[in-house]
């Protein structure tokens, strides 16, 4: 029989918020986390959903919009009422935005984009560096993206958050880190799953192009490996950053992206 390892799980005994952590990478993300021991909260915006996601990885579920201030300051609480506090922030909550040159843009639109993705991601801050402070240190991890560091025609709205949460993670780390807190930001390329099919979607529609041509084209070619990157990819890489395996690392972007040009 193979020899069992001996190896303790990453994350015994802490507790973790990730945000939009119904669905796609951030389901990925809390279920490395659930796996390698760490009592994790999943936040998202309709109870029902977070409930069924929650129960089939063994985490819990609170319904918050993070872009509302009093949400995220519940969410903060209930959790370190819930757990005895709160070691991991993982700002995940977003949208995609408008796939539209300027001129187009719905500005409507373009708020909603920036109350979800920085503002949602600088409230979660407020409400949990207290509380990492209280346990004597802490990681937070802020979902940024390629976009993040360098523009891409059709998603000013989203570049232009992405690009906030670097700056965000930059000067935050500077803030706290005398804590003990780290915090980083992880660049994913094009991920598979059902938000990058609605941007694919909406590029076809807009570029009057077939969807596979896009994909080939604009995202797999351009990949060193010649693939997406998927999920668990992501999940893994924040899991490093959760981690004491990366106990000096703050201030940095890790780029997640099979090499994509």
């Amino acid at each position: 029989m193979p020899a069992q390892s001996s190896r303790a799980p990453a994350l015994s005994g802490k507790v973790a918020i990730v945000t939009g952590g119904g669905t796609g990478i951030g389901l990925a993300i809390a279920k490395a986390f659930v796996d390698e021991g760490a009592h994790v909260v999943i936040a998202g915006r309709s109870q029902a959903s977070l409930d069924k996601a929650a129960a089939g990885i063994g985490a819990h579920a609170i319904a918050a919009d993070v872009s509302q201030e009093a949400d995220a300051g519940r969410l903060a609480k209930e959790t370190a009422t819930r757990f005895g506090g709160v070691d991991i922030l993982v700002n995940n909550a977003g949208v995609t935005g408008q796939v539209a040159n300027a001129e187009d843009l719905d500005i409507a639109q373009w708020d909603e984009t920036m109350a979800i993705n920085i503002r949602g991601t600088i409230l979660c801050i407020k409400y949990c560096v207290p509380l990492m402070r209280a346990r004597g240190g802490g990681s937070i991890i802020n979902m940024s993206s390629l976009m993040g560091l360098r523009g891409y025609p059709m998603r000013s709205a989203y570049t232009a958050t992405k690009f906030a949460v670097i700056g965000i993670t930059e000067a935050v780390a500077q803030e706290v880190g005398i804590h003990g807190i780290r915090v980083n930001a992880l660049c994913p390329g094009a991920v598979n799953g059902e938000l990058m099919q609605r941007v694919i979607a909406a590029r076809a529609a807009k570029e009057n192009r077939p969807a596979e041509e896009i994909i080939k084209v604009n995202y797999t070619d351009k990949a060193a490996l010649k693939r997406w990157v998927e999920p668990e990819e992501v999940a893994r890489a924040a899991l490093f950053l959760a981690s004491d395996q990366s106990s000096s690392v703050t201030s940095e972007r890790i780029k997640v992206d099979a090499g994509r040009m």
